[in-house]
């Protein structure tokens, strides 16, 4: 099993798209694909897809932020979006994916990274757990129909 993990490019944009459908299938097209030009242009983003033997796996989207809930300096670098599709889990690609991530964070200058899931979000939490991360907070959101 050949195992590569590279940064995303323009040529990557449909299966970009196709996995941020994955991380977040509810949200309309048009949200998923509105910033994927600027974050393919800018310095505080980065996206990192792995190929297993030559077909897309898996991709991390991570940014830099000035906040990460818990963190103690700033920036801070922040996992935005992370995906592997069903049939590669198991494999240690989240691991991969993640290590990548860490790895541009720190040589943005960085000494922490931040992430984010939903409460009932089971498999993103013990992916987060498994990598190292540790919880540090939840929150609970409201809405009001007026």
């Amino acid at each position: 099993m050949e195992i590569i993990v590279r940064r995303i490019t323009a040529e990557d944009r449909e299966e970009w798209f196709n996995m941020r459908k994955g991380i977040w299938p509810d949200a309309p097209d048009e949200y998923l694909s509105f910033d994927m030009d600027d974050v393919l242009l800018s310095e505080d983003d980065a996206v990192f897809i792995v190929l297993v033997d030559a077909k897309p796996a898996g991709l991390i989207e991570a940014r830099l932020r000035d906040y990460g809930e818990g963190c103690e300096t700033s920036p801070v670098g922040y996992i935005e979006g992370w995906f592997v599709y069903p049939e590669f889990r198991g494999r240690g690609l989240a691991g991969v994916l993640a290590s990548a991530a860490e790895d541009w964070v720190r040589g943005k200058g960085c000494t922490e990274m931040a992430s984010d899931t939903w409460l009932d979000n089971e498999n993103s939490i013990r992916a987060h757990l498994k990598q190292g991360y540790m919880e540090v907070e939840r929150l609970v959101h409201f809405v009001k129909k007026l």
